[in-house]
């Protein structure tokens, strides 16, 4: 169940091109809530990551209220 819901969470950032802070953090404590990273979870994690360091996803800017 947490696999499905990191690989939600990652789609979502790609498809989006941008993520929050929180919402970076929320993927990475879901990815070690078991303890266990397994291929699957490793695989979408780096697919992440290297979209950040390409930019292709970028990180959400905050409001500054």
């Amino acid at each position: 169940e947490s696999g499905n819901k990191l690989r939600k969470l990652i789609n979502n950032a790609i498809e989006d091109c941008t993520i929050t802070t929180e919402e970076y953090e929320e993927i990475i404590n879901l990815s070690l809530k078991d303890g266990f990273v397994d291929p699957q979870e490793r695989a979408l994690l780096r697919e992440l990551q290297q979209m950040i360091e390409h930019k292709e996803v970028r990180f959400a800017k905050k409001d500054n209220k």
